[in-house]
């Protein structure tokens, strides 16, 4: 009789256990999901903040995030890895792309940006999204740092001419920090490149929703 109560207690014991580890999955999990959407939420916010920055205000009524296409070009987007290119549409007429780019030759490594490109090719805005640049030095490249990253809205391949994309010290038309050229160097020659990029596929990128570059 003994032995029975006790396995009747175990038995019971293990249930116990069973029903708190299954009730605490179900609590783990139910906060994991509830976390991913707020996560996933956030950086969705964050990337409509970038997007209309970049975008200097251009009107749009479609959604770049989810009209983007995967645009392969390693030699002038500093990345072999497939970059993604978001258009901004109005009445389904193309009015801007939004460009990722890294500039690879930062001065403590690669250089994140985002470039937002009207369809005749002119810049309408430039913001840095990741970095590891010296504070104080190369992180001026960031706007609540200084407003040097504002110097290429409304320029083109054609203004200036590609050779003057340099920054002033290598005889170009772009600023420099004092005591610091590699980081606004590599910077200015990315933009450059990001819109050698856009006129290299610009057909393809300012096509219909739904067709991928070649």
């Amino acid at each position: 009789m003994a032995t029975d109560t006790t396995a009747r207690r175990s038995l019971r014991a293990a249930l116990t256990l069973l029903a708190v580890a299954i009730v605490a999955f179900g609590v783990v999990a139910l906060v994991h999901e509830r976390t991913r959407e707020d996560i996933a939420a956030a950086a969705r916010a964050r990337q409509q903040e970038q997007f209309a920055a970049v975008l200097a205000g251009r009107p749009f009524d479609n959604d770049p995030l989810q009209d983007v296409v995967e645009l392969r070009d390693a030699e002038l987007l500093g990345t072999a890895s497939p970059v993604p290119v978001h258009r901004a549409r109005l009445q389904g007429r193309p009015v801007a792309v939004i460009m990722a780019a890294v500039a690879p030759d930062g001065y403590s490594g690669p250089i994140e940006l985002l470039v937002g490109i009207a369809p005749d090719g002119r810049l309408l805005g430039v913001r840095v999204t990741r970095h590891k640049e010296t504070p104080g030095l190369g992180d001026f490249i960031e706007l609540r740092k200084s407003d040097w990253i504002h110097q290429f809205a409304g320029r083109s391949l054609q203004s200036p001419a590609l050779e003057r994309w340099q920054v002033r010290r290598d005889g170009g038309d772009f600023d420099q920090f004092t005591g610091a050229t590699v980081t606004p160097r590599a910077v200015v020659t990315a933009v450059a490149r990001t819109l050698q990029a856009f006129e290299r596929h610009r057909e393809a990128l300012l096509a219909p929703a739904g067709t991928i570059p070649p």
